[in-house]
Parts: structure tokens; C-alpha cells; sequence
């Protein structure tokens, strides 16, 4: 009698088996990138690849290139890990995400994100492109996550804890680092870059927004993605400091007639890049050494 190999499923529903899976994940990455594994992680979102070209001294290797790390299959997420300088400090990139609407377990999807945690990474920047819900918001703009909704309805610590990530019910009163904040807000003003904030709310996908579901979320956020918050629940998880910025790259208030398109997300996104690369390297730039 053959026993059939369990699903990928099946391996993260058991604890033993997924911390193996992410200790397999970290030791690549020290193998590729050696023991001194950069403290900083820039996740870039959709248009934002253009950050990881302006990292110095890069080298680079595709996600498949890494043991179980899920790879990307939406266009502009480049697939890879890059690893160089920003700033004169050690950096990493996560050129493209694995997104929850492309049928993935949330726990797989945050599967690169831990193994990175696990491997060293204690800063976590996290971008996105996102639809603007507040009326005051346009595209082109930059905005300060201060706190999210999680309308996805997946948490990627849900099942068994993994006590040696992080505690059983770590707290989320101040998601994303008041220090990493105000600090942002003050480079942002030497830089003269206009910096809005605001709440983030990150729904399933693929679909954009109806009418009535802005109507709806407009009472309770600023923007509108479909990424972001599972991976800032592991990082909180595993005890980092996450940064959060989206990428205003469409107006949802606005719009009657008009519709929304990723290629239009896309454009957007590569537009404010240059302004986004700058305010994101001098944060890097000053934050302290053991960060």
C-alpha cells in the first residue's frame, strides 16, 4: 500500500511540519546570501519594483530559487529577493508579493516573510498600491498606514501557535511602529514630500471595489488594497518593527462612469516611484544601527 505525499495544506496544518518548512525557507537564504543577512526588508508593491532597481551593489535570485517560497503570478511583482545597499546600510527587497486571490493559504502566502524574520530581519517597509476611499486623497499621492482593517477575513496566525515566531496573542494596539512614523513624517517634510495617513483597509481581490462597497468602506478607511495586512500580522508576530506605505494609484470616491484597471494601478505606481524611492531610502538612511 502506497501512501500518497501530503498536500502543501496539510504540512501547514501541522506545526512540526511548517516549522520545518520554514527553517528549510531561512537556511536558503543564509546559504544564498551568507550569515550577515540584512536587519531592514522592503516589501515593494505593485509599480514599486523600480526601488529594488535603486538598491547599490544589488545581486538578486527568483523566489524559485528558494525552498518553498511561493512565486508571484500577477504583472508587475517581479519574483525575486534582492540584497545590496541603500543608503550606505545592508538592505533586502521583496520585489513582488504572493497575493491571497491568487489561491493561496494565507500561511503559505506569508511563508517568504517569516523565513526572512526567521533568518535575522528585524525592520519590515511594507508598500502597496491602493485605491484612494478618502475624498481628500489622489493618485500620486503617498500615505502613512496608521492602522489597517482586515476585511480578508484570513489571519495567517490562525491554527497552532509557532512559540518560537512569537506569543499566542500578540498585541496590535499600534500596528505600525510610532517610532518609524514619526520619524518618516519628519524626512518626509525635510524632503518636501506631501505625506498623508491614514487607515488601511486590505480586501480578497482580484475584483476592485463596487460602488457600494465604497460607499460602505469610506466610513471606516482612507485606502483600499488587497495586501499588507497578513504580512504585517507575522511580522508583529515575530517581534519586528513594520513600516507601512501605500501608493495612492486611483480614485474610488470619484468615479461614476470611469473604471479602474490594473494597468492603470501600474502606471500610477511607476509615476510616483522616483518620490517613493527617496522618502523610503532616507528613512533606511537613519534608522539606528541595530534596526
Amino acid at each position: 500500500m502506497t501512501t500518497q505525499p501530503a498536500t502543501t495544506t496539510e504540512l501547514l496544518d501541522d506545526p512540526a511540519e511548517y516549522k520545518r518548512l520554514l527553517e528549510e525557507a531561512a537556511a536558503s537564504v543564509k546559504a544564498r546570501l551568507g550569515r550577515d543577512i540584512p536587519k531592514v526588508l522592503v516589501v515593494a508593491g505593485s509599480g514599486l519594483g523600480a526601488f529594488a532597481e535603486s538598491v547599490l551593489d544589488a545581486q538578486s535570485a527568483s523566489y524559485d530559487q528558494f525552498k518553498h517560497f511561493p512565486v508571484s503570478t500577477v504583472v508587475g511583482h517581479a519574483g525575486k529577493l534582492v540584497w545590496g545597499t541603500v543608503g550606505g546600510k545592508p538592505v533586502l527587497v521583496m520585489s513582488g508579493r504572493k497575493h491571497l486571490y491568487e489561491g493561496v493559504d494565507v500561511r503559505e502566502a506569508t511563508l517568504p516573510l517569516r523565513a526572512l524574520l526567521l533568518a535575522g530581519v528585524k525592520t519590515v517597509i511594507l508598500s502597496n498600491a491602493a485605491g484612494a476611499l478618502n475624498r481628500q486623497f489622489r493618485p500620486g499621492d503617498l500615505m502613512l498606514i496608521d492602522d489597517h482593517i482586515n476585511n480578508q477575513y484570513r489571519n495567517p496566525l490562525m491554527g497552532a501557535n509557532l512559540d518560537f515566531l512569537g506569543p499566542r496573542f500578540p498585541d496590535m494596539s499600534a500596528p505600525y511602529d510610532r517610532d518609524l512614523m514619526a520619524l518618516t513624517r519628519e524626512i518626509a517634510v525635510e524632503l518636501g514630500i506631501a505625506l498623508r495617513q491614514g487607515t488601511y483597509v486590505a480586501n480578497m481581490g482580484p475584483t476592485y471595489e463596487t460602488q457600494a462597497e465604497v460607499g460602505m468602506l469610506r466610513q471606516f478607511a482612507d485606502a483600499v488594497g488587497m495586501s499588507t495586512v497578513p504580512e504585517q500580522l507575522v511580522a508583529t508576530h515575530a517581534g519586528a518593527k513594520v513600516l507601512g506605505i501605500s501608493v495612492i494609484t486611483n480614485t474610488l470616491v470619484l468615479r461614476t462612469d470611469a473604471v479602474t484597471t490594473h494597468d492603470e494601478v501600474m502606471e500610477t505606481g511607476r509615476a510616483v516611484g522616483e518620490t517613493f524611492c527617496r522618502l523610503v531610502a532616507a528613512v533606511i538612511q537613519r534608522l539606528p544601527e541595530d534596526r
